[in-house]
């Protein structure tokens, strides 16, 4: 029988995606020890295209802690999104309103830059790992287990551990149905979403809302274009001809006077709808951070954010928690990161149902929609809140 190494950290992190490792590197800088376990490989996740739109606070923590410039370099500034409802596009000017702006940063990128700090500054995180459980959470040295893959089994020993291994989480299972309370929103719709090999169709996000559906035009690069439109969720992207994909946006986005810049199509996929959250983020020396704790529908940009933000506070209680040597922090954390989960999962649902065509809304639902845009976009106060809520909500935590 092959014998189990034995690990001890003062922070064992399962999952290291952009919030597992943020927390990690931001644990490093105080002086805290932490080991970071994920079941898929470094190149699996890098090769996992996801978009990213980051809030300025998001940007700031990434450079000025360290991790890396390159959200400045490579990544484009938006000053503003453009709604286009009624026939024609109606401009909520962030920089204008509220002198914050976002930063275009596909959420792969900030993954390699995050791995390689950790790589760059010696953090212990293990890629590729199997058979993942948690132990003792209710205990003072709970456990993770796991195998490498070698093949070596570990057992890894810490003063806490956070749960950030996404919408999937075994460590959200792991609170006991007694001790949580769980929040869900189905949505009747999802996302059909493609990306192109064609250039930009317009220099800012267009958030589009017509009879037919909701559309949203992204960007990656100057030359790979990420866009969406509103579908079943059962729908079958196999189904769909880069002509009649085609035919679906530029109908979508014609009703408001756009015309797309059309290209091949590399990718095209369905994103289901879901908004969750779990109460309280916490459990005896269990913490959840990021998609285990709570996911956003992504009409707003929110869940990337979100998940860095609950780190940067968890960050701060964390030190506490080492530095007393007791638990208390935790419940802090947990009280100020749901703070901001809650304003995000409000911003993120309206946003959502303002845009969206519900499956059996009526003409005059659909109306009532195109007031409730011009009033927002004609409204100094109603441009400013949505200015406001899109790029963050500065030291709200």
């Amino acid at each position: 029988m092959t014998a189990t190494t034995r690990t001890r950290t003062q922070v064992a992190v399962v999952g290291a995606g952009p919030a597992g490792l943020l927390l990690t590197h931001l644990l490093a800088r105080a002086g805290v020890e932490s080991v970071a376990v994920e079941v898929r490989s470094r190149r699996e996740i890098e090769e996992t295209h996801r978009a990213g739109i980051l809030e300025q606070e998001s940007v700031d923590v990434l450079v000025e802690s360290g991790v890396s410039d390159r959200v400045l370099r490579d990544g484009y500034r938006h000053d503003g999104i453009e709604l286009a409802f009624g026939g024609t596009g109606h401009r909520i000017d962030f920089q204008g309103l509220v002198g914050a702006s976002t930063q275009l940063y596909p959420q792969t990128d900030v993954f390699v830059d995050l791995a390689d700090a950790r790589a760059r500054d010696g953090g212990d995180v293990r890629f590729g790992v199997t058979e993942v459980s948690v132990h003792d959470v209710e205990s003072e040295t709970p456990r993770v287990l796991f195998t490498d893959p070698d093949g070596v089994a570990h057992e890894l020993v810490a003063d806490v551990v956070v749960g950030a291994d996404g919408s999937r989480s075994h460590c959200r299972a792991q609170v006991p149905e007694t001790a949580r309370r769980q929040y869900f929103r189905e949505y009747p719709f999802a996302w059909f979403g493609i990306l192109t090999e064609a250039p930009p169709s317009a220099p800012e996000l267009i958030y589009n809302h017509s009879p037919q559906g909701f559309a949203l035009i992204s960007s990656r690069t100057e030359t790979l274009q990420r866009m969406y439109f509103q579908c079943d969720p059962a729908e079958n992207p196999d189904d769909w001809s880069d002509d009649r994909i085609w035919s679906e946006l530029q109908g979508r986005l014609g009703a408001n006077g756009y015309t797309l810049k059309e290209g091949p199509i590399t990718s095209r996929s369905v994103l289901p709808f879901r908004s969750f959250v779990q109460e309280p983020m916490h459990h005896g020396r269990l913490v959840l951070a990021g998609d285990a704790a709570h996911t956003v529908p992504p009409t707003g940009a929110k869940g990337l954010n979100l998940a860095l933000a609950d780190v940067r506070v968890l960050a701060e209680e964390l030190e506490r928690v080492i530095g007393k040597g007791d638990a208390a922090p935790l419940e802090t954390y947990s009280e100020r990161a749901l703070g901001r989960v809650w304003k995000t999962q409000h911003f993120s649902y309206w946003m959502t149902t303002m845009l969206h065509t519900l499956p059996d809304a009526s003409p005059f639902d659909v109306r009532r929609q195109e007031g409730e845009l011009a009033l927002l976009s004609s409204s100094v106060a109603g441009s400013t809140y949505l200015a406001e809520a899109y790029t963050g909500w500065p030291g709200a935590r």
